[in-house]
């Protein structure tokens, strides 16, 4: 039974759903918005939002663990070079998530994951 098991599965093997998740990441990291479906962008939040803090730091150790989370080698650049600068005031929420319609084929909430200026 899965009694108080909340973690998010999305119907795919462990491997696959976190390589989802971390490209998504990067991809809400290096464009600033996305639209993808409501669960994946409610989990992926929480993701984007320990790299950017993680970002924050500036150091060996946090570019390393940000080089772990990431594929991309430009969003590690962009969070390190950018977006570190822009939130170093803010301690946390630099994520936005805006209802949109839902998808015309099969009815899946749509939701917007945005960057905070």
């Amino acid at each position: 039974m899965r009694h108080l098991n909340s973690k998010t599965i999305f119907s795919r093997p462990k491997g696959e759903r976190e390589m989802m998740l971390r490209n998504l990441a990067s991809s809400v990291i290096i464009y600033e918005k996305v639209k993808t479906t409501a669960t994946k962008a409610k989990v992926v939040r929480s993701l984007v939002e320990k790299i950017i803090t993680i970002s924050k730091k500036g150091d060996l150790n946090a570019r390393r663990r940000v080089i772990s989370l990431l594929p991309q080698k430009n969003a590690v650049k962009k969070s390190f070079e950018v977006l570190s600068k822009r939130y170093a005031d803010r301690p946390s929420g630099f994520t936005r998530l805006t209802k949109l319609q839902n998808r015309q084929g099969d009815g899946a909430p749509i939701i917007q994951i945005e960057l905070i200026q």
